[in-house]
């Protein structure tokens, strides 16, 4: 999709923090496993600071608006200062046909995805598009317009949950980037083939 670099045609970008079996919540529905601490904190702002817009299914809107009001007062860990002010400062669209308004700024809420419409936003966009939460990017991962996925491999396994990426996916990827944090995680960047 969104190939091009230098003259910059927009990306769409899906990103992940999962257990080492591949889940971003365990079965309970949990996910305080995979909390990120400052390091990995600061590199996921750096990542999400080109993000012009995010699209994110219900679930994943509901855990992320608290950064509209999070407190941002000097005592609070400046990667939590940063990451708030990165988040109130993308436009959001949250698709859901369940939720009947959204609380944030900046933020629409839409019925359906649409992949039309979603490849031209980012083919058009000046910035990069984030979509979030496995269940939304499961159909653009499926449709091949994910331009970039990166995981944040967490050194836990849960043995089941809510998997980060669609099962009978099949995509040819080629590894731009990896690190090794200092607390286990492991974070891999793979882009379209």
């Amino acid at each position: 999709m969104g190939r091009e670099r230098g003259g910059h045609v927009g990306r769409l970008v899906y990103t992940a923090i999962a257990s080492l079996d591949g889940y971003v919540a365990d079965e309970r529905g949990t996910f305080d496993w995979c909390a990120p601490d400052a390091e990995v904190h600061a590199f996921v702002n750096d990542l999400e600071r080109p993000i012009g817009t995010h699209l994110y299914g219900r679930r994943m809107y509901e855990v992320l608006s608290v950064w509209e009001t999070m407190d941002t007062g000097p005592e609070q860990d400046a990667v939590i200062r940063d990451y708030a002010q990165i988040w109130r400062a993308a436009d959001k669209i949250v698709v859901s046909r369940t939720l009947d308004r959204v609380h944030t700024d900046r933020t629409t809420l839409q019925a359906e995805l649409d992949l039309d419409e979603l490849r031209d936003r980012v083919l058009s966009s000046p910035s990069d598009v984030a979509i979030g939460g496995p269940t939304l990017a499961a159909s653009a991962l499926r449709a091949g317009l994910v331009d970039d996925l990166h995981l944040f491999l967490s050194p836990v396994v849960v043995g089941g949950g809510l998997r980060a990426l669609p099962a009978g996916l099949r995509l040819d990827l080629e590894l731009a980037d990896q690190h090794r944090f200092a607390n286990g995680v492991v974070h891999l960047h793979h882009v379209s083939a």
